[in-house]
């Protein structure tokens, strides 16, 4: 061999193991990302899929933006942990569905009193926050259910005032509510019929957040609790020596996720996703995992 194709030849195997070298980066900081961007929970057994929805579908490409109450906080559907990482039955099906998606997960923060508004106005993509499907909201936004709910009152252990439900038996109460949600507004409807009965008056008192409104109850400021099913029953295991549901729930209810009226690829998109959630069993281990099991959509 000349020292001519010596060269040569050196000079193509330096090619060959660089191009090599490469390949094998790209590929490997590639998954590493999509690993790292999923930061889904232990209980979410589900490989991520190619990406199907783009823009204007979505607000962003690769990315399913999500709305929900986090600082209102609905413990055990959505709230914030003690690193302030977003947790709850919610967030992860949330999770679970970008991924099936084959989307990185983006929650944004909410006021719930605000939140459709807010996927009206583009701040994201779709609202996974115990939404209610209610006519009125849904002549706005569109649906794709995938959840049961309603409203339940609690009391301190023991039950001492003999409160049987959202009747008379609050009149002369007090009853704490978070601002926004649909067992306030009845709450503040029975405060309203006990002043129509010539009862003594039931005050509702409003905060900001549902966890602040739990522990009035439980710290004794007030009399009983109104609040969505979820909540009342995980608190009832979470604090059973000092919190107890009261009467039966009610107004059972669908709870959806919804997005801007007309976008029909994400509704679609949503419920073929749920759908197979549903099959795959994490749906089911989701909410076994919260104590939910009592309120899963029948699909």
């Amino acid at each position: 061999m000349t020292k001519g194709s010596r060269l040569l030849t050196a000079a193509l195997a330096v090619l060959i193991s660089a191009s090599a070298l490469t390949a094998c980066g790209t590929s490997g900081t590639s998954s590493s990302a999509g690993e790292a961007s999923t930061s889904a929970p232990a209980v979410v057994k589900k490989k991520a899929s190619a990406a199907a929805l783009t823009t204007p579908t979505i607000e962003t490409s690769g990315q399913l933006t999500i709305c929900t109450a986090l600082s209102t906080g609905n413990p055990p559907t959505y709230f914030t942990d003690s690193e302030n990482k977003p947790v709850g039955a919610e967030v992860e099906m949330a999770e679970w569905i970008a991924k099936d998606l084959g989307l990185d997960a983006k929650f944004v923060d909410v006021a719930f009193a605000s939140i459709v508004p807010a996927v009206q106005a583009g701040k994201c993509d779709v609202i996974m926050s115990s939404l209610y499907i209610k006519p009125e909201r849904a002549k706005v936004v569109d649906f794709t259910p995938y959840l049961m709910s309603g409203s339940a009152v609690a009391a301190p252990k023991g039950n001492p005032k003999k409160i049987t439900g959202m009747d008379d038996s609050l009149c002369g109460l007090k009853v704490s509510a978070a601002v926004g949600k649909t067992a306030t507004l009845l709450a503040q409807e029975q405060a309203k019929q006990c002043e129509a009965d010539g009862k003594a008056k039931l005050t509702v008192v409003q905060t900001d957040q549902t966890t602040a409104a739990v522990q009035q109850l439980v710290s004794g400021q007030v009399d009983a609790y109104a609040g969505e099913t979820p909540v009342v029953l995980y608190y009832q295991k979470k604090q059973a020596n000092s919190f107890e549901m009261v009467g039966k729930p009610f107004g059972e209810i669908e709870v959806g996720a919804a997005v801007k009226k007309g976008n029909d690829e994400l509704s679609a998109a949503l419920s073929k996703s749920f759908t197979a959630m549903n099959k795959d069993g994490a749906y089911s281990q989701i909410l076994k995992r919260w104590s939910m099991t009592s309120l899963a959509y029948k699909f």
